[in-house]
């Protein structure tokens, strides 16, 4: 049976707090900190040697947690200028060499398949930067030749999308990699959108003023559907999708827009939701709890300067009149440097807090 929302629940940041007994929605408002002390230790790890380095490809290794959404965004924000392959991979391929620079990130200090990854990598000579517990096979098996950047913030599992984000920019940053770099060489602009994101979402404003809550309300009771307009918010989507099961149980299909919007199945459901959510349905014509899945609740992301149903009318020639959209173009205008990754970070950032804040609101059991 889908979990029922206590909406009153939203409004109410006592009742949250005191629901909130691991911390999780403090630890998701800490995401411009994560950054912040990420880019300390980048430092402190001499990831500036890196400088002027032009490695044969640059490899992101995707594990268990946010790591694999990181990878995606960073390709994306990549795109195709950028020098040198860059290739996603659960293990180092077998070919990797000291022409190569591997970057990992994970939560997990006893990751045995990342430890024998981190070990053949840095045993071939190729440049490891690991963002990881300094303690544990993981760290160990770096074995003082891989630059380990330690998180300097406990958190919860799934909330470390932030701090992972920083240290992957960071390696790409000092690679040259990306043109421009953001922020002119920094990563104070990230941070400060994202202190900004969890003002706006904090427990204490209403839902009508608070995005995050505004999400979740929106997709209670729901099945969320959640389509990227650009690649960097398709890889947001993915990560919105990890943060729904994980904080709050619930199962949400994630997906370029431009791929989903063409499946047959999921563009009626769509239009079915739609009539569903006509006022003067009556409800006692609705099947038995429990007997049919929840109906869709379309979400279009955007971190580009285009509209997400503008893009819809290019790629498929339709829009979607009753799909939310998630398009932060007031919280980073038209023309900002860096938009897309600075629209991509809140909007990872808002799915996490929306994500909380439906688990907190249905008592489903949340990360610990």
């Amino acid at each position: 049976m889908t979990a029922v929302l206590d909406d009153t629940l939203l409004a109410d940041p006592e009742s949250l707090a005191a629901r909130d007994t691991t911390g999780v929605l403090r630890a998701a408002a800490t995401a411009g900190a994560q950054v912040r002390s990420a880019t300390h230790a980048c430092r402190e790890a001499g990831l500036e040697r890196l400088r002027g380095h032009r490695p044969r490809a640059l490899v992101l290794l995707r594990r268990p947690g946010v790591s694999g959404a990181v990878a995606d965004l960073v390709t994306a924000l990549l795109g195709d200028r950028c020098p040198v392959p860059v290739v996603q991979a659960e293990r180092v391929p077998g070919w990797i060499g000291p022409l190569d620079v591997v970057v990992a990130h994970t939560a997990d200090p006893a990751d045995a398949e990342l430890a024998e990854s981190v070990a053949v990598a840095v045993r071939r000579g190729a440049e490891v930067v690991l963002s990881a517990p300094d303690a544990g096979p993981v760290a160990q098996a770096g074995a003082g030749r891989a630059r380990l950047v330690e998180p300097r913030i406990p958190l919860p599992e799934g909330l470390g999308f932030a701090q992972a984000l920083a240290v992957v920019l960071t390696t790409v940053m000092e690679l040259e990699l990306i043109s421009p770099v953001p922020g002119g060489g920094d990563l104070d602009a990230l941070a400060d959108a994202l202190d900004a994101e969890a003002e706006r979402s904090q427990p204490g404003h209403e839902p009508f003023v608070n995005p995050a809550k505004s999400l979740a309300l929106r997709l209670a009771e729901r099945t969320p559907l959640l389509w990227g307009a650009d690649a960097a918010a398709t890889a947001v989507a993915g990560h919105g999708a990890s943060a729904l099961a994980a904080h709050a149980g619930v199962v949400a299909h994630a997906a370029d827009l431009g791929q989903a919007g063409t499946l047959p199945g999921l563009r009626l459901a769509v239009d079915l939701s739609e009539r569903e959510s006509d006022i003067f349905r009556d409800p006692f014509d609705d099947p038995e709890p429990g007997a049919a899945a929840p109906p869709v609740r379309l979400v279009l992301l955007g971190a580009g300067e285009e509209d997400p149903q503008q893009v819809s009318r290019l790629l498929l020639g339709r829009e979607w009149p009753n799909a939310d959209l998630a398009h932060p173009v007031e919280e980073v205008p038209r023309g900002t440097r860096d938009a897309v990754l600075l629209r991509a970070g809140v909007l990872a950032l808002r799915t996490d807090i929306a994500a909380v804040y439906l688990g907190l609101a249905t008592r489903a059991p949340l990360s610990t």
